[in-house]
């Protein structure tokens, strides 16, 4: 079983800022996302004896892998391949001066993946793929990975079997994590969150 959650909101986030490879704190919401998340795997788990908790390794997903190992009594490790998609040129920009300039690009689905200097998709999911393949198998598996909103919906398509367009097409919430168990993906929310 895979429980998958993606980091807390952060201030980027809130500006609507692309963050790919950069990174940005947690913002006080995105701190009680991270709690809330936590509250609710350890309702979901029980015991988390022979778990392991794995973390992208951008501070957004560390900071709310933390919080989340904090409740969990869970000690957060890190991996490379879960790293958010790199948007290249376009990190740090924000998505309506983007618009703006790239009206093509933001006009059809999936435009981020068309960020000069960008990750491609399949190389997203060529990296996702080998980290799920070498998980053990159900129902041995049991982890809880945190990361972000690329490379989260990259993790469910691979699991589930999905074709690009529907993975790209899968929701990202920050205050909610999935369970990927017997090849099956749900969504499990955690308790709401108040915008400050």
């Amino acid at each position: 079983m895979i429980y998958l959650a993606r980091h807390g909101e952060t201030h980027f986030n809130a500006e609507e800022r692309m963050q790919g490879h950069l990174d940005s704190p947690l913002t006080e919401r995105g701190q009680a996302q991270a709690r809330a998340m936590g509250e609710r795997l350890a309702e979901l788990i029980g015991d988390p004896a022979g778990w392991r908790l794995v973390s992208s390794p951008l501070g957004r997903a560390q900071a709310t892998a933390k919080a989340i190992g904090a409740r969990l009594s869970l000690t957060p490790e890190i991996d490379h391949r879960l790293i958010e998609v790199s948007f290249g040129g376009w990190d740090g920009r924000l998505r309506a001066e983007l618009a703006r300039e790239n009206p093509d690009a933001f006009g059809r689905g999936q435009w981020q993946f068309a960020a000069p200097n960008g990750e491609s998709y399949e190389s997203v999911e060529a990296r996702v793929a080998d980290w799920l393949s070498e998980l053990p198998p159900e129902p041995e598996r049991k982890v809880v990975i945190v990361c972000h909103g690329g490379s989260g919906r990259v993790v469910r398509g691979a699991y589930l079997g999905l074709d690009r367009d529907a993975t790209w097409a899968q929701e990202v919430p920050q205050d909610a994590v999935y369970r990927l168990a017997n090849g099956s993906s749900e969504r499990m929310d955690c308790s709401s969150v108040a915008a400050d």
